[in-house]
């Protein structure tokens, strides 16, 4: 990579302390509490820093439209979230470091057996508010309607919801919990994790982030991180 300069430290950490946020609401990325979280976006945020020569500030929150929310308030200098055009107005981004999959859960019984049976007038789809998934249902379902919640597998619940939408791994994890539902295997998207900083930032400091993640990629970086997370290095994503 490129040597960094004081230019671009400044840039991207201009109190001198890089203030990452960290959605702990995606079990993928993060784990832990607040107080010690840990996991791929926790080691990327403390790579950024160790390169640039700062201390780290880690700023947790509970769902990714808080997380983003504070990156685009100004609270924070560094976002992890998926890539999504709604998000692009705000936020520059690298290309992805891991993939997922957005998958549907549905009662045992339902008639649905695929992804493409689901975008029907009258089903309701229960979604956590702000996530990626909401915004990209809420953007290319034509008949279904998408239901936000804090948690869109409690609605599915409490409102006897037909479909509940989330990411493939706890997706996994609530239905071997409620025998009562099952998942439908096959994904509706695939959900592409990036880092990201304010539009506002200097090129020079977009291509720096966006150098680093091609070279955490390619080092093996990412993928030592998600197996000490208990998480499949089968989800690092291809090089740009």
């Amino acid at each position: 990579m490129r040597i960094t300069t004081a230019a671009i430290t400044d840039d991207l950490a201009p109190s001198g302390v890089l203030r990452a946020s960290i959605n702990l609401g995606n079990p993928v990325l993060a784990q832990g509490m607040p107080e010690a979280p840990s996991g791929i976006t926790v080691d990327i945020a403390r790579e950024v820093g160790r390169r640039l020569g700062v201390a780290v500030e880690l700023l947790c929150f509970d769902a990714a439209r808080k997380s983003y929310e504070a990156m685009t308030s100004g609270r924070a200098d560094l976002c992890f979230l998926a890539v999504d055009p709604a998000r692009e107005a705000e936020v520059a981004f690298t290309a992805p470091y891991v993939v997922i999959e957005g998958v549907y859960a549905v009662p045992r019984d339902s008639p649905f057996t695929s992804a493409a049976d689901i975008d029907r007038a009258g089903v309701r789809i229960g979604v956590k508010k702000g996530s990626a998934y909401d915004l990209f249902l809420s953007r290319t379902l034509q008949h279904a309607t998408v239901v936000r919640a804090d948690e869109g597998t409690e609605a599915f619940r409490t409102e006897g919801l037909e479909v509940a939408a989330g990411i493939r791994q706890p997706m996994t994890e609530f239905v071997a919990a409620h025998p009562d539902t099952r998942l439908i295997e096959d994904r509706f998207m695939q959900i592409q994790q990036a880092v990201g900083t304010p539009v506002t930032r200097r090129t020079e400091t977009v291509e720096f982030l966006r150098e680093l993640v091609e070279d955490l990629k390619a080092g093996g970086f990412v993928a030592d991180s998600l197996r000490r997370a208990n998480q499949s290095d089968s989800l690092v994503a291809p090089p740009a």
